[in-house]
């Protein structure tokens, strides 16, 4: 991910199966992008993730797209898979333990 970039949260949205994180990422030189990632009520309920790190498990995830593309991703819609989710997980506990 380029430093010529903001990556701004702009929010959620409950929905029925899934909450969507909206962030805006603008660049001096582009139209500012917008971009949702999904995480499934299903992870939440589970205790695998909590409400309180989502936003910082999308903004990773997002920040990982962005560097990967040259900050141009082809989709603006993302879906945080459990795989992920027990990544953050795993790297969290590995930090509080330092």
């Amino acid at each position: 991910m380029s430093k010529a970039i903001t990556m701004q949260f702009i929010g959620f949205e409950s929905k029925r199966l899934v909450r969507e994180y909206m962030f805006t990422v603008r660049e001096s030189s582009a139209k500012p992008r917008d971009f949702i990632l999904t995480i499934s009520n299903e992870s939440f309920d589970t205790h695998r993730v909590r409400y309180q790190d989502a936003p910082d498990v999308c903004s990773r995830r997002l920040q990982r797209e962005l560097a990967s593309h040259a900050n141009h991703p082809p989709e603006t819609h993302f879906y945080i898979t459990d795989i992920e989710l027990d990544d953050y997980r795993a790297h969290r506990t590995s930090q509080t333990k330092l």
